[in-house]
């Protein structure tokens, strides 16, 4: 794999050449000449150790856009080089590879096959898997508790419950109520609702309606509780980039309820799939700075004074109309109705 990879990035470097070196993607202060890839690493934090701007991440690799985007090329082990005549990076040979050619430093490390990701999953695992927002085409298609056996009110872990709407063949199910709506903080349109995750059941037969058991309750389940299809455990695969068009949307929502968030906090955003949102965008977060009067010169006026940038998120989860991300730098509390845009 190791020796495909490098072939790929030779074979491509010459259609970058130049275009790679751009004042836009400024060398980190102290940026080192090469970097050996450790488990723990995020394809973000990598970015950081070279560039200012971690975002502009792709214009500086030479592989393709398509490529760059997909952290399962990078292993600990393998070796990140800059060349500062552009500047570009590139991805050397595994560590202990026995082609290694000896004109770059050497390390030695264990063996190791578990690719990076591209940001800390601990802070969005989460989110990643519970239904915590639901639109109106999710509730549309959710399937529904019509009964809890035995008579019962409620349902906990071990518990049996029916449900009607539920497709043959998909085991696996999330609970969940909605909750509170999403509302766009200017105008107050409804994006989407709250999802106030239960827990989470296996189908035990098939049928209409169908049976199936509780196997994680967090809260009591009964009629009228919601369902949806558990999602696979994928490997997070996003690559920081920069979105390719103008955002310009707003922090709709902070979760769990708070009034601010900071670094490493999930925060919703009223931009999605419909607006061109997709995981791994970098986004900027900027703050109002409200108005300014002057009266001097014997008149009155009044100035809109200019927002100000003060942090970066990472869009990880789209829906139709929102969208997850983290928080990854902050100087300063975020709000609900900050301004989110390109970087």
């Amino acid at each position: 794999m190791t020796r495909i990879i490098f072939s790929l990035l030779t074979s491509i470097a010459a259609l970058l050449g130049a275009n790679a070196a751009t004042a836009q993607s400024p060398l980190a202060a102290n940026a080192p000449d090469s970097h050996v890839v450790v488990p723990g690493d995020t394809l973000w934090g990598i970015s950081g150790k070279f560039l200012k701007e971690p975002w502009r991440w792709p214009e500086v690799w030479r592989m393709n856009r398509e490529q760059i985007r997909n952290p399962h090329l990078i292993y600990p082990g393998q070796v990140v080089y800059l060349d500062r005549s552009g500047p570009y990076l590139r991805l050397g040979k595994q560590v202990g590879d026995p082609l290694y050619e000896k004109r770059f430093p050497q390390a030695y490390s264990e063996s190791l096959t578990g690719p990076i990701t591209s940001i800390s999953i601990d802070a969005i695992k989460p989110f990643l898997s519970q239904p915590l927002v639901v639109d109106e085409e999710g509730l549309a298609n959710s399937a529904t508790v019509i009964a809890v056996d035995e008579n019962q009110v409620f349902a906990g872990k071990g518990d049996t419950i029916f449900a009607k709407d539920v497709p043959p063949g998909t085991q696996s199910w999330q609970l969940y109520r909605p909750a509170q709506p999403i509302k766009d903080p200017i105008t107050g349109e409804v994006l989407a609702f709250e999802a106030f995750h239960l827990g989470s059941a296996q189908v035990t037969e098939d049928g209409e309606p169908a049976t199936l058991r509780i196997v994680a309750g967090l809260q009591e389940i009964g009629k009228g509780d919601r369902m949806l299809p558990s999602p696979g455990d994928e490997f997070f695969s996003f690559a920081p980039h920069a979105p390719e068009g103008p955002v310009a949307a707003r922090i709709a929502s902070i979760y769990a309820g708070v009034n601010v968030a900071g670094r490493n906090d999930v925060i919703t955003i009223s931009y999605g799939e419909d607006q061109g949102a997709a995981a791994g965008q970098i986004l900027a977060l900027y703050r109002n700075r409200g108005t300014a009067e002057y009266t001097g010169d014997g008149a009155r006026e009044t100035f809109v004074l200019p927002e100000k940038r003060y942090g970066l998120i990472f869009v990880f989860r789209t829906f139709s109309r929102l969208s997850y991300a983290l928080i990854l730098d902050s100087n300063g509390p975020a709000t609900i109705g900050d301004s989110v845009r390109q970087p």
